[in-house]
This record gives structure tokens, C-alpha cells and sequence, in this order.
């Protein structure tokens, strides 16, 4: 299944995508309140049921989309983790032992055609195509040969940062990280049993139709399987959790010189199995 977030005529809803029609299951569900909702339930089985009985009643031309995930439970994001990321570093400093991990907060992102909003304080808004791992069983100290069975599905990502922000302070990235609707999730998030091996998928992000980012997770240094047994050690992790897993080199930082977005900008991140999520760019 293909599950999304939207509005239309300005009321909030959910439902799932079949060619480009959608069942609005908001509608049939009146005891869930959003895709989030469904997750921390484990009701996605159930929604599965609802798709089979309910006809569709909307264009995906008819609806806005809305952040995938209205209201997730923890955002973990993974840092210098595909191959050749380690090198964009000055330091030179060999893999690390243990993954780079950092959180975000929901505010900060926006949905698939909506605009990334780049502040006055800083031009230095950057892309970050990843893909996003969401818990849908929740559990602690997760052995990586269980993972699998602990992930409702995946979705894409654009973990937007403000640059110069990051580099405030040492060892901290938290205020670069959380500027609001500084990145997107979406345009929905697919259920695993329509995804084969992750490493098998091929994500790309274009600028301006420009190919900037390109890799598979089979370069991860800490594949997705990994970073659920990692994170489930030391925190429990629950239904509606969603994990960034990891962006791969050529983020416009990146270049000599920078790069980065600017008002009339599109930023495209697609891996051919989850879709293509799309945002343009505007100032605050």
C-alpha cells in the first residue's frame, strides 16, 4: 500500500493511493486521527482491509499533500553514512565505531509540493535526499536479524539543513537541523511487503533537474536493519517512530563554492519504488 497525508477543501485527512485516485480512509475511520495515529494503534493491517472494500473518491490532482506523518513519536536521523561521506570532511578522521545520531522535530518538515521555507537569518539552505525508515512494531534491543519485522514501510525524505547554523558549536547540529518546514517527508510512505531488499534501491536527487545526489544503501556504513538495533539499545523504539537513514554525497555544501537553494529552486528525491517527492523553495 501506498499511505498519504492530505486535505481537501481544507479539511485534513488520510488514505492510501491506488494508480492516481485516492481512498480516503479518514472517512472510514473515524477513531483514527491521522496516519500517525494508525501506526502508534497497529491498525496498518487493518487499513489494508479498508483499501480492499472502499472505492476511491478523489484525483491526487483534487487533494493537497500534507507531512506524511502528522504527529511521529521520536525523528532520529543518521549522520555520515553512505559511502564517501566520511571524505566531504575535512578532518579526516577514519568510520567511526557507532553511528552519528541526532534528532528533529516534527515542525521542521513539510510535505511532498509544498514549499522548503528558507529563513532570513541564513542563505545557507541545503538539501539532504534520504530514505525513512517508520516503526510499526515498537521494541528494545531489537537484534538486527528482526528489524525487518519491526518497520511498516518507507518513505523519502529531504532532510533540509541551514549550514551555517550547524556549525555554531562543536558537536552539536540540533540548531541547524530544526528551522521550520526547512525539509519534507513524503509523498506517502509504501508498506514492506511491497519492498525488496533495501539495498537493491536507488536513490537519486536532482536540483533543477540537475543530478546532485546518487547511491544505493547498499554504501551505508551502518545499513537500516543496523540502526534499529543500535537505536532500540539505549531507547525504546515505538510505533509512529521514523528514522532518516542517511543522505549520500553531493549535498550543495559540498561544492566549490557552495551551492545552496534559492527561491525558484525544485528539489527532487526519488527512489523508483517509494516515488518521488517534490518541493519547490520560497523565503520566509
Amino acid at each position: 500500500m501506498k499511505l498519504l497525508s492530505f486535505s481537501h477543501n481544507g479539511v485534513s485527512s488520510f488514505g492510501a493511493v491506488e494508480s492516481d485516485r485516492v481512498i480516503d480512509l479518514g472517512r472510514v475511520l473515524p477513531d483514527v486521527r491521522d496516519l500517525s495515529d494508525a501506526l502508534r494503534q497497529e491498525r496498518i493491517d487493518e487499513l489494508r482491509t479498508h483499501v480492499a472494500s472502499t472505492p476511491p473518491s478523489l484525483g491526487l490532482d483534487e487533494i493537497s499533500y500534507e507531512r506524511t506523518f502528522p504527529s511521529p513519536g521520536k525523528i532520529f536521523c543518521i549522520g555520515v553514512n553512505y559511502g564517501g561521506r566520511n571524505a566531504e570532511y575535512k578532518d579526516g578522521q577514519d568510520e567511526a565505531a557507532k553511528p552519528s545520531v541526532f534528532v528533529r522535530f516534527p515542525s521542521s518538515f513539510t510535505g511532498h509540493e509544498q514549499p522548503l521555507v528558507r529563513p532570513p537569518e541564513s542563505p545557507q539552505l541545503d538539501y539532504e535526499g534520504e530514505i525513512v525508515a517508520v516503526i510499526g512494531k515498537g521494541g528494545r534491543r531489537i537484534p538486527r536479524s528482526e528489524a525487518r519485522d519491526h518497520i511498516a514501510g518507507l518513505a523519502l525524505g529531504n532532510e533540509g539543513t541551514i549550514r551555517d547554523w550547524v556549525r555554531h558549536a562543536k558537536f552539536n547540529v540540533t540548531q541547524g537541523k530544526n528551522w521550520d518546514t526547512s525539509g519534507a517527508i513524503g509523498p506517502w510512505m509504501v508498506t514492506l511487503d511491497e519492498i525488496g531488499d533495501f539495498e537493491d534501491l536507488h536513490l537519486t536527487t536532482h536540483v533543477n533537474g540537475e543530478l546532485r545526489q546518487d547511491d544505493t544503501p547498499a554504501t551505508m556504513a551502518y545499513p537500516i536493519e543496523f540502526q534499529i538495533e543500535y537505536l532500540s539499545t539505549f531507547c525504546t523504539l515505538e510505533p509512529g517512530d521514523i528514522i532518516f537513514t542517511g543522505t549520500p554525497t553531493g549535498a550543495g555544501a559540498r561544492f566549490d563554492p557552495p551551492r545552496f537553494l534559492e527561491p525558484g529552486d525544485v528539489v527532487e528525491v526519488r527512489v523508483p519504488e517509494l516515488g518521488t517527492l517534490r518541493n519547490g523553495i520560497r523565503d520566509e
